[in-house]
């Protein structure tokens, strides 16, 4: 290899696509208001990255410039959840999700992480009960 190949080959590398994370959002587009103020948000990842440590995998869903780090979910190696509480008069909350973990790279782990586009979960006002039927009177 050439002098000017070995310049070029950290630019190459550099080229190269990062994690290519799938992100699958399980949490409703919609939830009736909670009585508790607490709501479940769940979200799927996959990835064809052979060097990514599944175990360092870290996520967190990013309300504004809150983080609020998620669990995984029993039985479910890619799954992970949270329960959220939000104030009662929230009506929309725009949310994305962000899997911080360690891939190998160059012989040694090192940071990354991928973001998911945004969400949005609409709180609505449970409906209200219907009216019995009015009694008959009797002929």
């Amino acid at each position: 290899m050439g002098k000017h190949h070995i310049q070029l080959l950290p630019l190459l590398l550099l080229l190269l696509p990062g994690c290519a994370a799938k992100f699958t959002n399980l949490t409703p587009q919609s939830l009736p208001r909670s009585a508790t103020g607490l709501y479940p948000f769940e979200v799927a990842m996959t990835s064809q990255e052979q060097a990514l440590t599944w175990s360092s995998i870290q996520p967190v869903v990013r309300i504004g410039e809150e983080a609020y780090p998620m669990q995984p979910t029993p039985l479910i190696t890619n799954r992970w959840e949270v329960l959220i509480a939000l104030p009662p008069e929230t009506e929309v909350v725009h949310y994305r999700y962000q899997f911080n973990f360690r891939k190998l790279g160059m012989g040694q782990e090192v940071a990354d992480s991928a973001s998911s586009g945004r969400y949005f979960l609409e709180i609505k006002e449970p409906k209200p009960a219907p009216a019995p039927a009015p009694a008959l009177a009797p002929q």
